[in-house]
């Protein structure tokens, strides 16, 4: 008698008589290809950059990036034993058998195969010499407008070192939103939860009126700085009750924001409803909803009035095509969350060139100055990022190549180079 079980489970879960293996599909020569391996490595920016590379039994390889890079470029390696066979064209049904394995391995999991969700389309765009947007449906815009994340006046390191009552100052962020202007970004946003004074009682997630004052002038100051034919977003990243919520925006509505962002726990969908019915200015969010079932019930219930999707979280540039068209068909437009490296946003940019409801992608890494040059384009020339727009790549796939030396240089400890 044997201690071994009947049947084991597959190894990323699901049942075993559950087979989403694309082995009964075929294709002409030229297009019958198979994945032989994914490789990752982690790249030391200002967050953590996850890159993942899928490997084929031709010289074609395709590039993509995931959000929580360290535990989601584990979750991408484990993955390699589903996709190792596969043919990389079938985007759709690989993301759906991933999708069912690692359901229940939650955000992590859906981050991982955002990637590779990610380098399938790369791999596809070069198989099929064209472009990602082409894949997407085609372009709306050559170029996509950018808006610069400008933190709270600082760069976050900075704002680490430093008594915050030093740093968070109305000559601050105004200093830090001429900078950004004269960089020639046409929008920028700020957070707006910063620390206030020192009696301020985080946990709670009231503001006072000493603290509500004090948000109030950081904006006011922006606005007399850079006047009003700037677009100005701020950030709450979901800190504070519904009552603080709306209490804060009444008195921000003067200042003509493009939107309010995350003013109450995402998962707290009657108390986002509430914020975004009861103020007269835009209500985003969406950075942390990551299915498209999520967005729609967020815009079936009027719970906001822009959306933040996040291509490199959200399960990938399908996933995300399908977010955007739900935004729209209920008039939301899309001003999509990014923290990414050049791989990750440049993946975002071919999308936001497909989707009509699209106004701007964020950019987060002022601080980092090789931001650029991490990347080269494969057809064409110049910077990725140039005056506060993108220039959507016109080469095959993602249209772009990693700097290798740079790559090596900012590995981070442990990781080896896959390009």
């Amino acid at each position: 008698m044997t201690d071994e079980p009947e049947y084991r489970i597959p190894a990323g879960g699901g049942v075993p008589w559950r087979d989403m293996g694309g082995d009964h599909i075929s294709r002409p020569p030229d297009r019958d290809i198979e994945i032989t391996a994914v490789e990752t490595m982690a790249i030391a920016g200002n967050f953590t950059w996850g890159i993942v590379k899928i490997e084929t039994d031709t010289e074609q390889y395709g590039i993509g990036e995931t959000f929580r890079a360290e535990a989601a470029l584990d979750m991408a390696e484990r993955m390699e034993l589903e996709l190792v066979g596969e043919n990389p064209l079938d985007t759709d049904r690989i993301v759906e058998m991933l999708n069912q394995r690692y359901t229940g391995c939650g955000r992590i999991g859906q981050a991982a195969f955002t990637a590779l969700e990610t380098a399938c389309y790369d791999l596809k765009g070069k198989v099929l010499d064209v472009p990602v947007y082409e894949l997407l449906g085609g372009k709306y815009r050559d170029e996509i407008t950018i808006y610069c994340d400008t933190h709270g006046g600082e760069s976050l390191g900075e704002a680490e070192s430093a008594a915050p009552q030093e740093v968070y100052t109305p000559e601050g962020y105004a200093r830090a939103a001429r900078e950004v202007v004269d960089a020639g970004f046409d929008a920028l946003k700020f957070d707006l939860d910063v620390p206030t004074h020192e009696q301020y009682d985080e946990a709670n997630r009231r503001m006072d009126n000493e603290a509500i004052e004090h948000k109030v002038s950081l904006v006011e100051a922006v606005r007399d700085e850079i006047g009003y034919d700037v677009t100005l977003g701020m950030d709450l990243h979901w800190n504070f009750t519904t009552e603080t919520a709306i209490r804060l925006g009444k008195k921000l509505e003067r200042f003509d924001l493009a939107w309010l962002e995350d003013p109450v726990p995402p998962e707290r969908l009657d108390s986002q409803r509430r914020v975004t019915r009861e103020l007269d200015l835009p209500v985003l969010t969406g950075e942390n909803l990551v299915t498209p079932s999520q967005f729609n019930e967020y815009a079936r219930e009027g719970a906001m009035d822009i959306a933040a999707p996040d291509v490199n979280k959200c399960g990938g540039l399908g996933e995300m095509r399908k977010i955007a068209t739900i935004c729209d068909l209920s008039g939301i437009p899309i001003a999509s969350h990014n923290i990414s490296s050049p791989v990750g946003t440049v993946a975002g940019a071919h999308l936001s060139a497909a989707i009509p409801n699209f106004i701007a992608m964020e950019y987060h890494s002022r601080d980092v100055p090789w931001w650029n040059d991490f990347v080269e384009r494969t057809a064409g020339s110049g910077p990725i990022l140039d005056d506060g727009t993108i220039r959507v790549p016109e080469g095959p796939g993602l249209g772009v190549e990693i700097n290798r030396d740079l790559a090596r240089e900012y590995l981070t400890d442990g990781s080896e180079l896959i390009v």
